[in-house]
């Protein structure tokens, strides 16, 4: 008796098929392309590759005086434009011993949150869109226009606020500002339910994310991955809290760092969410302070030419994506002899080495829209 196997052709061999997503892709947040090695349906290995949007901003650093490069480091995350300057003041700030007007901490503390929750209402809003939800983002960015509207009156500026200054700020809040600014956070608050019920409360999205993309805790420190994405896999640190700047000090009451022990998906959306209740916490916290001070200046003068003393200092700060650093070198000119800038997009998105293989491709969306990136943040 003779068996003969027909049919099956090039099945008999197992093939990988390499597949590049991107770097134009709806779920790149940006050009961003990653090289997946697939068996089946199933991620054997994926390679983030970057450097589709570098600009090399930091040798532009080093050829622009300590005013031009708050211009430069504004840009890289740019839904986070406010607290990207505030690194690199802080840092300029800290080489000169410069004391900052109370006015001005407190101003900084509260443009800080608000354009925290900027950052964040926009992930909230197409996090679901990749996932097939296209209502939420419509809400998204009509609580982002209402805070828009404050920021652009006092900055005059609607993504690039450049409000910042060494020694404090480009000028002091308009008449009747904080009031506005306080109905504009009250707004958005009573709105936040939304995301809470519409996203959250959907079987589908909770199904879609519930035990997917589970990073690790040792995973999360081998990266050097931080914000939210860390926090999702109970990695309980902030800066704000642990080591704090600006106001944030006399704000411990208010300030609540949020984790999820679970690591997934939707662990990390729900940290983001959270986080965002709490920074129109922080924000009306401010709020109130200023409205207490007595009037007084808003910035240091400065002379024509700004020199920083010869030395380094490195200066972080907790940006709504995750842990910024500046690590500043001086030789005693106007402008930096090195300006090294420690972004939280790029070592986040080193972790899909790691998170991706083994899952499969359906899932690689959801898993890749819950690392909240900005690609300008990654490439720099």
């Amino acid at each position: 008796m003779t068996e003969t196997t027909i049919g099956i052709g090039g099945a008999a061999e197992g093939t990988d098929m390499v597949l590049n997503i991107g770097p134009q892709h709806p779920s790149t947040h940006g050009v961003l392309r990653l090289r997946l090695v697939l068996d089946g349906e199933r991620i054997r290995s994926a390679e983030p590759v970057i450097g589709y949007m570098h600009r090399g901003a930091e040798k532009l650093f080093e050829v622009r005086d300590y005013r031009q490069i708050v211009m430069l480091a504004n840009r890289h995350d740019w839904l986070s434009a406010f607290s990207n300057e505030l690194g690199v003041v802080l840092a300029v700030e800290r080489m000169l011993g410069m004391e900052v007007p109370e006015r001005a901490v407190w101003t900084r503390t509260l443009l800080a949150e608000l354009n925290r929750v900027l950052n964040h209402l926009m992930f909230l809003g197409s996090y679901p869109l990749e996932l097939g939800g296209i209502t939420p983002i419509f809400y998204a960015f009509t609580e982002r226009e209402e805070l828009q509207r404050v920021m652009e009156e006092v900055s005059g500026g609607r993504m690039h606020y450049m409000f910042n200054r060494v020694g404090g700020l480009k000028e002091d809040l308009p008449n009747g500002w904080l009031g506005r600014a306080r109905q504009a956070v009250a707004g958005v608050r009573s709105r936040m339910g939304r995301f809470d019920d519409l996203v959250l409360g959907n079987e589908i999205f909770r199904g879609r994310t519930r035990g997917v993309g589970v990073l690790a805790q040792r995973d999360v420190h081998a990266f050097g991955v931080s914000g939210p994405i860390a926090r999702g896999s109970g990695v309980d640190f902030d800066l704000r809290r642990d080591e704090p700047y600006l106001a944030y000090g006399e704000l411990r009451d208010t300030l609540r760092v949020v984790t999820r022990a679970e690591g997934d998906c939707l662990a990390r959306f729900e940290v983001l969410l959270d986080q965002t209740h709490n920074a129109l916490d922080l924000a009306d916290a401010c709020l109130d302070r200023l409205a207490e001070l007595p009037p007084g200046p808003i910035n240091q003068r400065l002379p024509k030419v700004l020199k920083a003393p010869e030395g380094h200092t490195y200066a972080w700060t907790e940006n709504p994506l995750g842990l910024n650093g500046y690590y500043l070198v001086s030789k005693g000119e106007k402008t930096p002899y090195r300006l090294k800038l420690r972004s939280a997009s790029y070592n986040n998105i080193q972790a899909l080495t790691v998170l991706l293989p083994g899952t499969l491709v359906a899932d690689m969306v959801a898993i890749l829209g819950s690392m909240f990136f900005v690609v300008g943040d990654v490439d720099k």
